[in-house]
């Protein structure tokens, strides 16, 4: 997972400036060439879930490493290029203007490459790795598991801007580095997963009577339900991060407080990744879920409201915490309410719902603000949202696959 750096939106961010400087590429035409690219390389996660239970884990594991490694190291080498592509611009999506932005094609190609391997590809066979050894009751290993996601992102992030901070690398250096690191895990993920994972699948197998195939996991309320709540907290999550500053100075907040709210909200998510953990073990995913979205959906409501610095924090940690309860559901609860079989083609849809909202949120944020001149109305029907979905999680009919832990749960 943390694998899937240079594919996802901060992992970019991190090279966005000077990639945009030395190609040569306006800020609109490079926020316009990202959305597509996001969207679009949406639609790997369907597909490689499918290899996921077709080929198993450790093959296509080292096929997407291997792929998302060359992707990056061609996009160190790329050069400037006279061949553009047309797209509609963020604008023509919500209807505010009919305009269009030229953008290089191989840049574009190379970050759809990136996203739909990384993002999306390669989050799903992450997923499907510790969704088919996870057992019937997973509890501390998903907690366990969001927690090492969380410190390997911070890990790599630190290692990167030191890079850059430092002025030993550029760009591409870094690029190159990241390129051929993934390249060498590709190279030894099947002999990791030989010993490690397969030990675990030949004893935790779910009976075949309770496996359940794509087409059965989408005429369920239950996969629609936990397919859009967790993928609204991405929507949420993704236009907040992006907009934090901003919202923060909405509220008189300066940039200071923005810093600590950054650095301290992984910590917390932390905690409530483990917590997660634990009542998952203990507790119907239904109910877990329904406790982060309705504690998401308070710390929406009041944070127009906020006026002190001790409020701002603890909207911070709730949102954190909210957050990471409703990760640990989402890498949780397609094992549990659909088996092991077909594992990867559902998580492969799961995850491209949350791709195409994580997408959204930051034009929802925008528009919203827009307008009305504030970001307060637009939070607070976020918070309203939310609220909806904690009674849908809550209420929802769990499959007949999840009945038996939901009873000995409860």
């Amino acid at each position: 997972m943390v694998a899937t750096l240079p594919g996802r939106t901060h992992g970019l961010g991190l090279v966005t400036e000077p990639l945009m400087a030395d190609l040569g590429i306006e800020r609109v035409a490079f926020a316009t060439l990202n959305l597509w690219a996001t969207l679009v390389g949406g639609l790997f996660c369907v597909p490689v879930g499918w290899l996921v239970d077709r080929l198993g884990t450790r093959i296509t594991l080292a096929a997407v490493l291997a792929s998302l490694g060359g992707t990056v190291l061609l996009m160190a080498r790329l050069a400037r290029h006279s061949a553009e592509l047309t797209l509609p611009s963020p604008e023509t999506l919500i209807g505010a203007a009919e305009s269009s932005v030229r953008v290089p094609f191989l840049l574009f190609l190379l970050v759809l490459l990136s996203r739909g391997l990384g993002q999306s590809g390669l989050s799903v066979v992450s997923l499907g790795i510790v969704g088919k050894a996870a057992g019937e009751r997973p509890g501390w290993l998903i907690g366990g598991y969001s927690c090492l996601v969380a410190i390997g992102f911070m890990a790599a992030f630190t290692a990167v801007k030191i890079a850059f901070e430092q002025g030993a690398a550029d760009w591409r250096e870094v690029w190159t580095a990241i390129g051929w690191i993934l390249v060498g895990f590709a190279a030894v993920s099947p002999l990791l997963g030989r010993s490690a994972v397969a030990c675990l699948l030949a004893t935790t197998a779910a009976p075949a009577a309770t496996e359940t195939t794509l087409s059965q996991a989408m005429a369920t309320p239950a996969f629609w339900v936990f397919g859009f709540a967790t993928s609204f907290y991405g929507l949420v999550a993704s236009g907040l991060s992006l907009f934090n500053q901003s919202l923060l100075t909405e509220r008189g907040f300066n940039r200071d407080v923005f810093l600590t709210i950054t650095s301290l909200a992984p910590l917390v998510g932390l905690v409530a990744n483990l917590g997660g953990g634990w009542l998952a073990s203990r507790l119907p995913l239904g109910r877990i879920a329904a406790a982060g979205l309705a504690l998401q959906a308070c710390a929406l409501g009041v944070f127009p409201s906020v006026g002190t610095l001790t409020g701002i924090y603890l909207y911070a940690a709730a949102m954190a915490f909210a957050g990471g309860l409703l990760t640990v559901v989402f890498f949780s609860v397609w094992r549990q309410a659909f088996g092991v079989t077909h594992l990867g083609a559902i998580q492969g849809a799961a995850q491209l719902l949350t791709v195409v909202a994580s997408a959204a949120g930051p034009v929802v944020l925008a528009v919203g603000q827009r307008a009305t001149g504030s970001y307060a109305p637009v939070v607070m029907q976020l918070g309203a949202v939310s609220a909806v979905f904690a009674v849908a999680a809550l209420v929802v009919p769990m499959p007949r696959s999840a009945s038996s832990f939901e009873r000995n749960a409860s």
